[in-house]
């Protein structure tokens, strides 16, 4: 891999924070916000969710970002080299994890990238206005079609990430992330157009106080705070280690978290409207995408183009995720291996997407697969890079580089933040998810 000086940069804090953006903004805003929106008070559902994603989300971001740039290599590099240097054991075996769990969120969301694309095809065909949607969507998730859609979702991700940080990630992502909210905001003007649109609009925004007094309430809004912003121990540890001292790693992540709520927002009122004005179930998760929304387009004048413009804006939030999780891994072998980034690239994707192949064929395999490392590894990722940043590293020459480019200076109350509320609060989440089934 390169060295620090030769080590590829994103060229702009544009397109640093679009790129971040795009990593976070993703199918978890598009299917679960709304309807856990929804189901826990409303607006109400916001206080706990803007407090966590807040205090948490921006910690846990400004954290990631500072300890990629800090050693100016991803989770797995730094954390090897901190090991060494200090004489701690099991480096290598902690190292991997969070890019074990990173490579296993793309292994399953390129499949359902995959079923994105196929109903972006069939949207452009015509074809979505004929079929019979519940049991289309059953038919070809569990066929060999399926895997075909989910290798060209591997391929395209392949292709930009094969390009590198400014010319692949960066440079895609200043134009799709753009192009994802002017989709959403044209989507949204459709939806509350409808008849009966201002019950889902209501649904969204009625405040339901009695829901705060609910357990309930803070942990989904816990679990959406915190995976909404891809806190993995390695995607966005991986972006900041592209960053240089100019950066600004509080604001960027700021900006990341404002960004990644505003799409979720944005998201919900471009389906919930169209939801209720058809009386359709609004808490039905990731069929919402593939039966509910489908079904809403079939009885709308103009809805091929409406459909094809609404899984376009999938296709975009979606993608501006998986490359960023295919970067990940792709970094650690650049710099395991010292191979070159398209070689790198290729058979990294390559063995992702073999391994998943099971995933496209079975809905019990995917599920049980998804769950695992949702609930379970991904989590673990994001604790041990969290624990290894405020507890291991020296607080104060951490501290001292997280502020370079700052503005406004960090002090030592951030590194106890993250020591005693930030850490504690990941166990949390982990602990939660067990029990719960998944939070986030």
């Amino acid at each position: 891999m390169e060295n620090k000086e030769n080590r590829e940069k994103f060229t702009s804090k544009f397109g640093f924070i679009l790129s971040c953006v795009g990593a976070a903004v993703g199918l978890g805003n598009i299917w679960m916000f709304p309807y856990k929106l929804g189901e826990n008070g409303g607006a109400a559902f916001l206080i706990p969710y803007f407090i966590f994603v807040i205090l948490l989300g921006t910690v846990g971001l400004i954290a990631e970002f500072a300890f990629g740039r800090q050693f100016r290599v991803g989770s797995m590099g730094a954390i090897q080299k901190i090991f060494r240097e200090k004489n701690l054991k099991y480096g290598k075996l902690l190292s991997a994890i969070p890019t074990i769990g990173l490579t296993g969120i793309f292994m399953f969301y390129t499949v359902v990238i995959g079923w994105v694309l196929k109903y972006f095809k069939i949207s452009l065909t015509g074809e979505i206005s004929k079929i019979d949607i519940e049991t289309y969507f059953t038919t070809f998730t569990n066929s060999n079609s399926a895997v075909f859609w989910h290798g060209l979702a591997v391929l395209i991700t392949l292709i930009i990430v094969s390009f590198g940080i400014s010319k692949g990630i960066e440079k895609i992502n200043k134009i799709i992330i753009p192009l994802l909210f002017i989709i959403f905001i044209l989507l949204i003007a459709k939806s509350i157009s409808l008849p009966g649109s201002i019950e889902g609009v209501k649904y969204l925004i009625s405040p339901d106080w009695s829901y705060l007094l609910k357990a309930n309430t803070w942990v989904m809004a816990l679990g959406q705070a915190f995976f909404t912003v891809s806190l993995t121990g390695c995607c966005m540890v991986m972006c900041g280690s592209y960053t240089d001292e100019k950066f600004d790693i509080p604001n960027c992540a700021i900006n990341t978290v404002v960004f990644d709520t505003l799409a979720a927002m944005l998201a919900a009122f471009m389906i919930m409207p169209a939801v209720f004005a058809l009386g359709l179930n609004p808490t039905a998760g990731p069929a919402l995408l593939f039966v509910t929304v489908p079904g809403i387009f079939q009885t709308m004048p103009f809805g091929q183009v409406l459909s094809a413009l609404f899984f376009l804006s999938i296709i975009f939030a979606s993608i501006s995720s998986s490359i960023a999780m295919l970067e990940g891994p792709v970094e650690a072998v650049m710099h395991l291996t010292k191979w070159t980034r398209k070689k790198s690239v290729y058979i990294t994707a390559s063995i992702a997407f073999i391994l998943s192949i099971p995933l496209s064929l079975s809905d019990l395999a995917f599920n049980k697969f998804t769950d695992f490392i949702t609930i379970v590894f991904s989590p673990i990722g994001a604790l041990i890079t969290a624990i290894i940043f405020f507890y291991i590293l020296d607080p104060k020459e951490t501290l001292d580089k997280l502020n370079l480019g700052t503005k406004h200076k960090m002090g030592m109350w951030f590194m106890n933040f993250g020591k005693y509320i930030f850490v504690p609060t990941t166990v949390l989440v982990i602990i939660l998810g067990l029990i719960y089934g998944g939070i986030g």
